[in-house]
């Protein structure tokens, strides 16, 4: 390649930027989908306050 043929410093730069940001929002755009499409399984839980410590209940049973 000639030197004409060479992309510019600068444009490397933005390139290299563009393709930081497109990553960035596209992670965030999954991280918001997997977010709202994912649904826990129903677990056990206890259903009445525990006597003992470390024992917690569900703020509210979701099934």
């Amino acid at each position: 390649m000639t030197a004409g043929n060479m992309p510019s410093t600068r444009t490397v730069k933005w390139v290299l930027i563009g393709l930081a940001a497109a990553t960035f929002v596209g992670a965030n755009a999954h991280l918001v989908y997997v977010a709202i499409a994912s649904q826990p399984a129903c677990v056990e839980h206890i259903k009445e306050k525990g006597q003992r410590p470390a024992e917690f209940r569900a703020a509210a049973a979701a099934c």
